[in-house]
């Protein structure tokens, strides 16, 4: 795991020093490579630069330092082929030679003997960038699932790479300049889509992508692998029964493959464990597996029950006998922590577990410098809530004319008439802190007809009127838009797609990247491998989700392992409180960064309205707590980066 950042200026004498500026661009990131550092500079129409930054897993040796050359090919290279022995064995079949036990020289000797057909052989996480002198071309690479992160930039004869944005802005040549369409992704969503960064002309490379530019400025993109083909191969699959008992048989050693490939390592290893189903189910095959030798797990809890899940993680490590770590965090925690984000995520990142995950990483990083996490089994198992809920309510809508006729009559009750007769039924209702934006999206849930449509508003947290309501004049949206086949395919199996496109590359191992990064932890995900990913595609519906059991497949291995009473709860996620601890101890920072001088001075968003969402939400009066909580990121961004 490292950092990596380079580019390619195509101006002939371009006024600064390349190594210098090289340099700097790469130690941004000395956080997440304070182990090494090398560059590496060409000459071809301007000026080509390679700058790595080292955190050594696999052969710790200098034989492992980057930019790595061989032959007319220099590379950098972020993350890892857990299979790389076996493609090496492969290539030494073939005549090659090694002059280190590091995962780098086989990518770079695998391009040399099958060019971009060797991405289809490795089993990992990766983002490199690889210059081939002869040829004059640069080809930046990204895994399947984005696991690593990979941007780049290219405005008037300067592209650039980079694994994080605060590199760009050590290049004299980069022009920053926000995007206001990213930035309504940000407010709906709580991250921004890729290909889309909150910088105008800078963009993420998408998972399972090349992107050459050669030496006239041309740049093409190529992908060679998607989830989407995925569910489609395997949607003969899904329309046939298969037998539980050796499905489940045949996915178990397929996890338990994955996950030992995962502690292919040469430094510690240890694990993040929630106590929820994919947490347990990874620390409990690997527990089998280990030979008695106790397994390293952590986990954060809250003062807070209802977003507290450490009492549970605690009994599935005692079962599994684990060398288990625990640490609350506190508002004042997360104070500390508050401070930290904009070096952190230099781009807006919405989701509050950020706090916590970065407080769990910090606490691994005492004892590993790697750490296991089971992102990716919710959206391939069909594990979220919000997937069954957005289910049978499109059912009940599909099959209920009477709703149809609520969606019209909606149109003539006002959000406060609503909230009026919720708050006189409100004894026998659920309490909701975000009435007034239910009560929004439902309208426009029930007027949409399309169903992934209705999944995507249903995620959203800023609605279009509300993104206008705040200045900007144009909604940009992240709706995947499907072929043919695809809009044919089970609902749950839709939904399960659009978040791997979006929501756990963007959000999820966004988050998860950057916590680990920051304190020098490598972050694996087992269950992205795409051996998992395809294999789960092609499961029928009824062995991921049924007769309302999320994740039914995984359970049934899982309780092989761990007592069900230690496991069957419902779903927690890894939430945050948000709302208690802004309107409480931290509720300064809420007036301090979202001040009205201070935002109209800033000039991106209506101050009257910030101040009237923020009066809104500590009197009480059902404003989403996210909603500020986005504000209030995004302000620690702008004060950053952009003041």
């Amino acid at each position: 795991m490292c950092r990596i950042a380079g580019f390619w200026d195509f101006h002939e004498g371009a006024g600064y020093d390349t190594g210098n500026v090289l340099d700097k661009m790469r130690d941004t990131m000395t956080h997440g490579g304070p182990d090494d550092a090398g560059s590496y500079n060409d000459v071809c129409r301007g000026r080509v630069a390679l700058g790595h930054r080292r955190l050594s897993i696999i052969d710790l040796s200098p034989s492992g330092h980057q930019p790595m050359v061989f032959e007319d090919y220099a590379i950098v290279f972020n993350g890892e082929i857990y299979n790389f022995a076996e493609v090496k064995a492969e290539l030494v079949k073939k005549g090659h030679k090694f002059a280190s036990t590091s995962d780098t020289e086989v990518i770079l000797k695998a391009w040399r003997e099958w060019g971009r057909a060797s991405v289809d052989k490795f089993r990992g996480m990766w983002a490199f960038a690889l210059w081939d002198k002869k040829e004059k071309t640069l080809t930046l690479s990204r895994d399947r699932l984005g696991v690593k992160p990979l941007y780049w930039y290219y405005k008037d004869g300067l592209f650039m790479f980079s694994s994080e944005l605060k590199a760009f802005h050590a290049h004299p040549g980069f022009d920053k300049k926000l995007d206001y369409d990213s930035l309504s992704l940000y407010l709906q969503y709580g991250y921004i889509t890729a290909p889309k960064t909150i910088f105008h002309n800078t963009h993420k490379l998408e998972p399972g992508f090349f992107l050459t530019i050669d030496e006239h400025r041309n740049i093409k993109k190529a992908e060679y692998w998607s989830a989407e083909k995925a569910f489609l191969e395997g949607a003969p699959g899904r329309a046939k029964a298969r037998d539980e008992q050796a499905a489940a048989d045949e996915l178990e050693a397929l996890l338990l493959e994955s996950f030992k490939l995962r502690m292919v390592s040469d430094v510690p290893v240890g694990m993040f464990l929630s106590g929820g189903v994919d947490s347990s189910l990874l620390t409990a095959l690997l527990a089998k597996e280990s030979g008695g030798a106790a397994l390293k797990t952590f986990t954060i809890g809250f003062d807070e029950s209802e977003y507290n899940e450490a009492s549970w993680a605690k009994k599935v490590a005692e079962h599994l006998g684990t060398e288990h770590t625990e640490l609350y965090c506190r508002p004042s925690d997360a104070f500390d922590i508050i401070a930290k984000l904009p070096d952190i995520y230099d781009e807006p990142l919405g989701d509050a577990s950020a706090v916590p995950t970065y407080l769990v990483s910090k606490l691994a990083r005492t004892k590993v410098k790697v750490s296991l996490s089971a992102d990716g089994g919710d959206e391939q198992f069909c594990g979220y809530n919000r997937y069954f809920m957005m289910n049978e309510r499109i059912r009940r809508f599909a099959t209920n004319p009477f709703l149809s006729l609520v969606s019209g009559a909606l149109d003539y009750v006002s959000t406060d008439m609503a909230y009026a007769i919720y708050e006189k039924l409100s004894p026998i209702l659920p309490r909701w802190n975000n009435f007034y934006d239910k009560f929004a999206k439902l309208k426009k849930v029930l007027k949409t007809k399309n169903r992934i449509a209705q999944y995507d508003l249903s995620n959203k947290y800023f609605i279009d009127e509300d993104v206008r309501s705040l200045g900007l004049e144009r909604v940009s949206s992240q709706l995947v838009k499907f072929g043919r086949e695809f809009e044919n395919m089970n609902i749950l199996d839709q939904m399960m797609y659009y978040d791997i496109k979006t929501y756990l590359p963007d959000d999820i191992l966004v988050k998860v990247d950057r916590a680990g990064m920051s304190v020098a932890l490598e972050g694996r995900d087992p269950f992205l491998d795409h051996k998992i990913t395809e294999f789960a595609a092609a499961l029928p519906l009824d062995l991921k989700y049924r007769g309302g059991v999320s994740k039914y497949i995984l359970k049934k291995i899982l309780y092989r392992h761990v007592p069900r009473e230690l496991v069957d709860r419902p779903k927690q996620g890894f939430g945050v409180p948000v709302y208690e601890w802004f309107r409480d101890e931290l509720k300064g920072c809420y007036y301090d960064h979202l001040a009205p001088d201070k935002i109209k001075r800033e000039g991106v968003f209506d101050a009257a309205a910030v101040a009237g969402l923020l009066d809104a939400y500590m009197n009480g009066r059902g404003v989403n707590p996210y909603k500020l909580w986005f504000l209030f990121v995004f302000e620690l961004w702008y004060e950053k980066y952009m003041a």
